[in-house]
């Protein structure tokens, strides 16, 4: 018999990771190696840690984030709050509130923002690194950029999308603040 693979109790704590979304029958007959009192359950594997939630983001000391399932529309949507999302042990990065280990990346198709650590293998070393906090923080301006219209008012312009993205990368790319960024423009 295969002996269960178990981290260590603390592996877990103050932590940024982004799980990916699986089909929950990934996990059928697996055995649950922790249930939470909040209700999640975990199963571990030598590769990873598979995690079915109905919450996911900032969790007591750790921000995990639950990246969903790309659809072609041939397979059916998982409506359910609870999904269950994988994460290889080496994607598990630390977290605190002092460092600046956050950057920022654009989604301009779909009109959305999400941070990453810097230890990502994906990340390349210009966006600007800031703490939790000043991501937050322009986390929320860069959704309202996208999100409403009324700002551009005070803009003359032809092509909106194209004022917004301007706007948006010299947040990320930039210690500009908003209000400098829209009176150079």
């Amino acid at each position: 018999m295969k002996a269960v693979f178990r981290p260590s109790p603390n592996s877990f704590k103050n932590t940024f990771c982004v799980f990916n979304e699986v089909f929950p029958e990934v996990v059928e007959g697996m055995p649950v190696q922790y249930d939470s009192k909040s209700g999640s359950k975990y199963f571990y594997t030598e590769e990873g840690m598979y995690r079915l939630s109905n919450h996911w983001g900032r969790l007591a000391n750790s921000k995990w984030r639950l990246e969903p399932m790309e659809h072609d529309g041939a397979e059916a949507r998982n409506d359910s709050k609870t999904k269950l999302g994988f994460a290889p042990w080496n994607e598990f990065y630390p977290d605190n509130a002092e460092e600046e280990l956050y950057y920022l990346e654009a989604n301009y198709t779909q009109n959305t923002v999400n941070y990453q650590h810097k230890n990502n293998p994906k990340y390349d070393n210009k966006a600007l690194l800031r703490t939790s906090f000043e991501t937050t923080k322009k986390i929320k301006q860069i959704r309202n950029l996208f999100n409403l219209t009324s700002w551009a008012k005070y803009f003359e312009y032809d092509d909106l999308d194209e004022l917004r993205k301007l706007i948006i990368e010299q947040l990320i790319y930039t210690n500009k603040t908003l209000d400098e960024i829209k009176r150079e423009l």
